[in-house]
């Protein structure tokens, strides 16, 4: 992939930039502006070189509808602040007020188009439809445009503003996309041992290819959240009202086995917070695993796993993780979440929160970003990118599919 540096003087000339963008609100109000604040670093690395910068980006999934609730003008006024210089909003993404705002940058200065996500184009499985949307968007850089490539949260993604653009322009990845795929070939070509890998999150089949992708690699996998629920019930427990993929037990059933013959462990929850309802103020109770209550539901993970799941990441020299353990969003359902977070602050080595909910989680508990190795904006793309997968959005940049 080429770098921002490879793309030569930018002085003058017009840069698209893809970022993401994709906040959580609260009406008008960001709640976690971490993709924002990561965004930041490329985008006055472009403006200090004197580009004219254009950003293109998405917030939620409108499905090819201009609606205002996903407009991008939080975004921009926050990007604007933290920048601390002034980054115009078009009024669409790429009619007659983005064409007028591209023509009027000076160097140094930047715009930002409505939510790309407004065009039907955008997410297309039709290529003639992306493609002829990417050709608006080159058209607002012009001839002697070039592309960058900073929002690691759609790579895996064939859209126009993603894929398509890149192929239309001198394209390069930005600064947050570089490290991105650095830290994730550190957990996949040669990552230091002990190597370990915890998994949250609602579903097993959400992570299947994961696990069978890196059970060869790392020395233990701890399992939590709503996935958990599908193991215990392949080692013939009891769930009660929990989650549960009935459809892949059998699939746990044989990880389990598999890790047993191949010297792997898997470390499993040996107590469960229970509670008889989905409810911040529902009576929570923490029972052993064995014995979950037919009537009741797990919630989080209890503190004697919280306490060994700790131990078992504090010892390793590599760890990712991807998922919280529990409802962090209820006080009495964050503990396992809130003390995995805190064993990763004490990792001897790299520490990667895997985006998506583990990130939101962190900066949720109060944990601040430079606690951790990496906090990838990623957590679909990075999750991905460790199943194997061809990302398009990055095999685009290396020249594929050009």
């Amino acid at each position: 992939m080429n770098s921002i540096a490879d793309l030569g003087d930018l002085r003058g000339r017009k840069v698209l930039i893809r970022c993401d963008l994709n906040v959580p609100l609260d009406g008008d109000r960001i709640t976690d502006d971490g993709r924002i604040k990561a965004s930041v670093p490329t985008l006055t690395k472009l403006l200090d070189a004197g580009a004219r910068v254009i950003v293109l980006a998405h917030l939620g999934r409108p499905k090819g509808q201009v609606k205002t609730e996903f407009s991008l003008a939080p975004a921009a006024t926050r990007l604007g602040e933290l920048l601390g210089k002034d980054v115009q909003l078009a009024g669409d993404v790429v009619g007659e007020s983005a064409q007028g705002l591209a023509e009027g940058l000076g160097d140094g200065e930047i715009m930002m188009c409505e939510n790309v996500r407004f065009e039907p184009g955008e997410e297309s499985k039709e290529e003639a439809e992306r493609q002829q949307l990417a050709q608006a968007y080159a058209a607002l850089a012009g001839a002697e445009g070039a592309f960058v490539s900073d929002g690691f949260g759609v790579v895996h993604r064939k859209q126009a503003s993603v894929y398509d653009v890149a192929k239309l322009l001198p394209n390069a990845a930005g600064d947050l996309v570089e490290n991105e795929v650095e830290v994730l070939k550190r957990l996949t070509d040669d990552p230091q041992q002990p190597y370990v890998v915890v998994l949250g999150g609602a579903k097993v089949s959400d992570k299947l290819k994961v696990i069978d992708n890196l059970l060869a690699k790392a020395d233990a996998l701890v399992i939590g959240g709503g996935m958990v629920f599908t193991f215990l019930k392949a080692q013939g427990h009891e769930v009660g009202k929990s989650l549960l993929e009935e459809d892949q037990v059998e699939t746990c059933r044989n990880y389990l086995d598999h890790a047993n013959k191949n010297s792997k462990e898997i470390v499993l929850p040996t107590d469960i917070v229970v509670a008889p309802e989905f409810k911040a103020d529902a009576p929570a109770t923490v029972v052993p695993a064995d014995e979950m209550p037919a009537d009741q539901l797990g919630l989080d993970i209890g503190p004697e796993s919280a306490l060994a799941f700790a131990n078992v990441i504090r010892s390793a020299r590599t760890v990712f993780w991807n998922g919280p353990m529990g409802v962090f969003e209820m006080d009495a359902f964050a503990g396992g979440t809130r003390e995995v977070a805190e064993a990763l602050t004490h990792v001897h080595g790299l520490s990667v929160v895997g985006g998506g909910d583990s990130a939101s989680a962190v900066r949720h508990l109060g944990f601040s970003d430079d606690q951790f190795g990496h906090i990838s904006t990623g957590g679909g793309a990075s999750l991905e990118y460790l199943e194997g997968k061809e990302l398009p959005g990055l095999a685009v940049l290396e020249g594929g599919d050009r």
